[in-house]
């Protein structure tokens, strides 16, 4: 296996955030708003900040395991932790351009 940089592991952890789905708006995760943090570290720690978009989210597992699922496939991943919350909350101000276009906000 090769070596890659944290800006390349960076890029292709963003890439599966891109193909996780929220059920409800239908837009991915990440343009989504939810990930608030990604911090990459040296030999393929990943950390991940992320929220929902309530607090009662009823996919909020389905997503987590996806995120999981997704990222810890990445070969160059050693280790992956998730934290949750809620603070600050998620608003649809959080969402990028491209995810209100989709959805009809813009």
């Amino acid at each position: 296996m090769g070596k890659i940089s944290t800006s390349e592991l960076r890029e292709e952890v963003i890439s599966i955030l891109k193909t996780v789905i929220d059920p409800e708006i239908h837009v991915d995760i990440f343009e989504l708003g939810l990930i608030y943090g990604i911090d990459i570290k040296e030999g393929g720690e990943v950390y991940i900040l992320m929220t929902f978009t309530s607090f009662l989210c009823p996919f909020a597992d389905m997503l987590i395991q996806q995120v999981e699922l997704g990222v810890e496939g990445i070969d160059w991943v050693k280790s992956l932790e998730i934290d949750i919350t809620y603070d600050p909350p998620w608003t649809e101000a959080m969402m990028s351009e491209e995810a209100r276009l989709e959805v009809g906000l813009l």
